[in-house]
This record gives structure tokens, sequence and C-alpha cells, in this order.
């Protein structure tokens, strides 16, 4: 049982819920004999930097509380480290939860998990000197979360919505040029995702075969299509049945170069680099906080 805990508390995640769930899930960790520090930085900098400190400085683990911004910014302070790192899910999308099978809705259970959960290693994704946990979205899928995060109306999944609509009426295929694994791939593509995890945007499986430990991405290729054919196929992104599609591909590689012009990726929702880029699968870099 881990008794030391440092918890990353990001209060302005998931409209404002953060601060209770955080404060439910403190109270029963202490309850139940733990240890628990409250982290919380003036910006995401900030942040990071008590992040590590704790790491350095030997906490038991590293507990992120909000969403998957939150979630990110500890991975950055404990990949390539023997120090664990949990998921207190209070944001919109909480798609790291979501692959590491973390209770979405109950802050105590998912506390729970700190507490008596198994470490389980799982693998990174590496863009320059910045890990990702989830998926690396490099399309339309970029654009939408890019206006979205510009937007200050509507709140929540009706933002990303609205987002969604504004692009389809901008919606052109760019050239892409893929490396994987050294080999090339040019396309003309609406949206490329590199999955480490299955999900991203709050559930959608754009990457439904994708396994966090082993070793590969799964790259996901949307080709060029009508608005009408995509309307019909964005509803299967969340059952992750568009790979059946004809204007879908799939890919696997360990190491995936993405370029086209004008498009800045964005992964765990959170804003990356322009394109082009290389992502890298980084086994086992990170040890997880799971159910037993």
């Amino acid at each position: 049982m881990i008794t030391d805990v440092h918890l990353l508390v990001n209060p302005r995640s998931g409209q404002g819920r953060t601060a209770a769930v955080a404060l439910r899930a403190l109270r029963h960790l202490r309850a139940s004999g733990a240890s628990a520090t409250v982290l919380v930085g003036r910006d995401e900098a900030d942040s990071l930097a008590l992040a590590r400190r704790a790491v350095a400085a030997g906490t038991g683990a590293l507990v992120a509380c909000g969403g998957d911004g939150v979630v990110n910014t500890a991975l950055q302070a404990v990949a390539g480290t023997d120090t664990p790192f949990g998921v207190i899910p209070a944001g919109t999308g909480n798609d790291h939860a979501r692959m590491l099978g973390v209770p979405r809705h109950d802050p105590v259970s998912a506390a729970q998990v700190v507490l008596d959960g198994v470490v389980r290693p799982i693998d990174l994704g590496r863009v320059g000197d910045r890990w990702f946990g989830t998926a690396f979205a490099g399309g339309f899928d970029a654009l939408v979360t890019e206006r979205t995060n510009r937007m200050k109306w509507p709140r929540g999944k009706l933002r990303y919505n609205l987002a969604t609509l504004v692009e389809l009426a901008r919606l052109r295929p760019l050239d892409y040029v893929l490396e994987l694994d050294g080999r090339e791939v040019s396309t003309q593509a609406i949206l490329v995702a590199v999955g480490n995890g299955q999900t991203y945007g709050g559930g959608m499986r754009i990457c439904p075969d994708a396994v966090p430990d082993d070793g590969l991405f799964d790259v996901t290729v949307i080709g060029p299509a009508r608005r009408d054919q995509i309307v019909r196929l964005l509803p299967t992104l969340y059952p992750g049945t568009h790979v059946q599609h004809s204007q879908v591909t799939t890919y696997r590689a360990s190491r995936v170069h993405l370029s086209t012009p004008g498009v800045t990726g964005y992964a765990d929702g959170e804003r990356f680099a322009e394109l082009p880029v290389t992502c890298e699968c980084v086994p086992l870099a990170a040890k997880s906080l799971v159910p037993s």
C-alpha cells in the first residue's frame, strides 16, 4: 500500500468541479492512513516544477487530479523514473483514466486505486522533449481542438461540438508525408492520429486496437471524403467502427514522422508543436497505478 502521496491539482479543469473532487479524494487518502500533500501551481510551468520537486524528493506516488492536461503535466515529471503516477479524474475528457481503467465518476474509488492498486508500466509517446500518454492529433482533430481552446462559449462538450461544425465548413484534405519506421507514405488526408491509447476527445476510440504497453503506436488516417461522408463517419469514432470504412487506413509503428503544412499538433488535449513532428514510442517509460 502506498502511504506517501503528492496530489497535483488543477482547480481550473472540469468546469470548476475539480476542487470538490480533490477534497473528497484527499479526505479518503488521509482517512486511510496515507500522508497526502496537495500541489497547486500558479500556472502549468509552476505545477510542473512542483511535481518534479516531489518526484525528486522520493514521493511514493504522484497523483494528478483534474483533466488530461494535468495528467500530461504529471507525465513530464515521472517519465523515466521509478515513481508511479495515479489519476483522480475530474476533467471533461478523462481519457487517461479510460486507458488505465480508473473509475471516472467516483473520486473515492479512484483514490482507492492509488492506495491499493497495482503498478502497470506503460509506454509513452515523445515529441522532442515532451511526453504524451493517449494520442497525438495532427489533422482535422487538432484544428477542432485549437478552435475549441480559442472559444469562450459555450462550455464543456457543446463548445467542442460547435468547433467541429465550424471546422467542417472549412474542411479540405491536406497533403501528408508519413514516415513509419522508415517507410514513407505520401497521402491526402483530413485526419491523422498517432495513438498510444485508444481514445481521445472524451471517449472517441480513434485507435480502437491500441495497447499502451506493446511498444508500438497505432496510427489512424482518414483520407479525403465529402462533408456528408465525414458527418456520417464522426459518430462511429466513439465505438471505434470507423476503421471499417473505406476512407480509413491504419498502421502500426514505433516511430512516426508526420508532415503537413499549417497544422499545430495536440496531444493529451494540449498544444504540442507545429508539424512536421516526430512521435517516438518509448517502451514502458512510466509506471501507472491501475485497479488490482
